[in-house]
């Protein structure tokens, strides 16, 4: 009989990973510490490739059933110039709150156990107990200067069916509709920027006459939730011998991507299958390496890009499907 394989975390990428091992037939034990489902601050875009693997996890009907908004265009705004495209496939839009629901019963619903309420103290353990994937998120510390939080609500009011990102040198910030008519509202800004208005998110977002404009129809039906402070990296190296890092905790990715919920989707079911096959971590390892490099390093770009207040003047010659297809990973690139 296989090891039970322990999962840290029962977000996207720790649900994903519990399907991906059961379907290899071994037993999975899930361990989510806090309160869940619960909102979280993201995106909350499902991109064209993530509906891809929500179908291979058998959660495709379920994930129908929720009525996802369909999103079909793209539009980046950089100071008063837009750049808009459609997508080559509908993408959705879907609250964490019912994402992560939906994917941890259908676990559930395959033999998972899952333990609320309790936490994996892997780095206590001499040698694994058993294999542990984890999936609790950004695990690094910040440096005290510069540090980025993020923040979300979710609004009513006139919809649409594009993806719209607001750029500027401080951060930035997603639209996008949501089920049920509602608009999901997520950014990046600098802590020193939030402290200076009490983290009032809504007068920041007033300070900018686009956003103002653009919200002014919509009004806000949840509190803003914050998170951070935010650390961009890349994937780590293995710090155990059967610890298999997914999602956030794998490698955190700028959200303006687009590609959060599907890297947890696709790192979450690559770990679980590995987990099953006994491959070794390092192994696991440098196959999301090479599908992540790629990726990783050109959101680093555009970030620096963003910082030096060059992208209202290189926009214009950039094609947006060009930078949404570069920060895919390399397997689904190919696989297209």
């Amino acid at each position: 009989m296989k090891n039970e394989i322990r999962i840290a975390g029962g977000g996207p990428a720790g649900s994903a990973a519990a399907i991906a091992a059961l379907s290899g037939s071994a037993p999975v034990r899930l361990l989510e510490r806090s309160r869940f489902p619960r909102h979280k601050v993201c995106g909350e875009f499902i991109s064209p490739e993530a509906c891809a693997i929500v179908e291979r996890l058998g959660a495709w009907s379920a994930f129908s059933a929720l009525r996802p908004a369909r999103i079909c265009s793209c539009m980046l705004h950089f100071g008063r110039y837009t750049k808009r495209w459609a997508l080559e496939e509908c993408a959705f839009g879907l609250s964490r709150l019912a994402l992560d629901k939906l994917l941890l019963e259908r676990a559930e619903s395959l033999g998972a156990s899952v333990c609320r309420g309790e936490i994996a103290d892997w780095r206590n353990e001499r040698a694994p107990e058993a294999p542990l994937i984890l999936a609790v998120g950004r695990r690094r510390n910040a440096p005290r200067q510069n540090r980025l939080f993020g923040f979300k609500a979710h609004f009513e009011g006139p919809g649409s069916d594009a993806i719209e990102m607001y750029f500027d040198r401080r951060g930035y910030v997603g639209v996008n509709p949501i089920e049920n008519g509602r608009t999901n509202v997520c950014g990046i800004a600098p802590e020193h920027t939030l402290r200076s208005i009490d983290f009032r998110i809504d007068e920041m977002l007033r300070a900018s006459e686009r956003l103002s404009e653009r919200l002014g129809p919509l009004s806000r039906t949840t509190p803003w939730f914050t998170v951070g402070p935010l650390v961009f990296s890349n994937t780590k190296a293995v710090e155990h011998p059967g610890l298999y890092p997914a999602g956030d905790a794998l490698g955190f990715v700028d959200p303006f991507t687009g590609s959060g919920i599907l890297n947890a989707l696709l790192t979450g079911s690559i770990a679980g299958a590995a987990a099953a096959r006994e491959m070794p971590a390092e192994a696991y390892l440098r196959e999301c390496q090479r599908m992540l490099a790629a990726p990783f390093a050109i959101s680093a770009l555009f970030r620096r890009v963003l910082a030096w207040n060059w992208a209202e003047h290189l926009a214009p010659f950039v094609p947006g499907e060009w930078l949404f297809r570069m920060t895919r990973a390399a397997a689904l690139r190919s696989a297209r």
